[in-house]
């Protein structure tokens, strides 16, 4: 074997090992990212910045404060949250092209508002995501609610209490020291039931 060759067979050979441990590290690094869905420069996507939702697509607890918005009402009124501070406050978030809500919304007329609309320290709000007057004035005529509805434009509201893109069915209840009370989501009748409870409760310790 010439010293040449000899050169050549040990330059392939380098060449091999070090193809070799790399792969083998950019397999490590595949790894990574599969086992936790993030490469390791990045940050976990439940970062101490971001709100950590439940399954729900919440970003409130019940216990946690209410957080405070401000909104116009379908009747042309100005309906700050603060405002309501020492009340029982119901919360229900909506909009017309939800089936399940216009399912529930009929019952929050009958077995809820129709209930406690007198009681001076009650307080139930409709909040429609971002839809126009109108069509939310229509929807209520649809439903047949006669309790006070709000809209908010944007979702922004809705976007203090549940994660943007999350689903629009769900009712929020608050007791008077300004703390959330119970979280619902969807329409099952036991949940129902249940919340109805918390409020007669809330309302009778009041």
């Amino acid at each position: 074997m010439t010293y040449k060759h000899y050169l050549l067979l040990l330059a392939l050979f380098l060449s091999s090992v070090t193809c070799t441990g790399n792969k083998k590290g950019a397999d490590t690094a595949n790894t990574n990212v599969a086992e936790s869905g993030i490469p390791d420069n990045q940050t976990s996507v439940a970062d101490e910045n971001q709100p950590v939702l439940d399954e729900r697509g919440y970003i409130v607890r019940v216990g946690d404060p209410a957080p405070e918005f401000t909104l116009q009402t379908t009747a042309g009124e100005t309906f700050n949250l603060s405002d309501m501070r020492g009340k029982v406050i119901m919360l229900q978030f909506t909009a017309s092209w939800c089936g399940v809500c216009r399912k529930e919304m009929p019952f929050i007329e009958s077995e809820i508002w129709q209930k406690h609309k007198d009681n001076p320290n009650f307080y139930l709000l409709g909040i429609d995501r971002d839809e126009p007057l109108e069509k939310v004035q229509e929807f209520m005529k649809q439903t047949g609610v006669t309790y006070p509805m709000a809209l908010d434009p944007g979702g922004d509201v809705f976007a203090l209490y549940a994660e943007r893109k999350a689903g629009i069915t769900r009712n929020v209840i608050i007791d008077p020291s300004y703390k959330i009370a119970m979280l619902t989501r969807l329409y099952n009748e036991e949940e129902f039931s249940e919340m109805c409870k918390v409020i007669d409760e809330l309302l009778r310790d009041k």
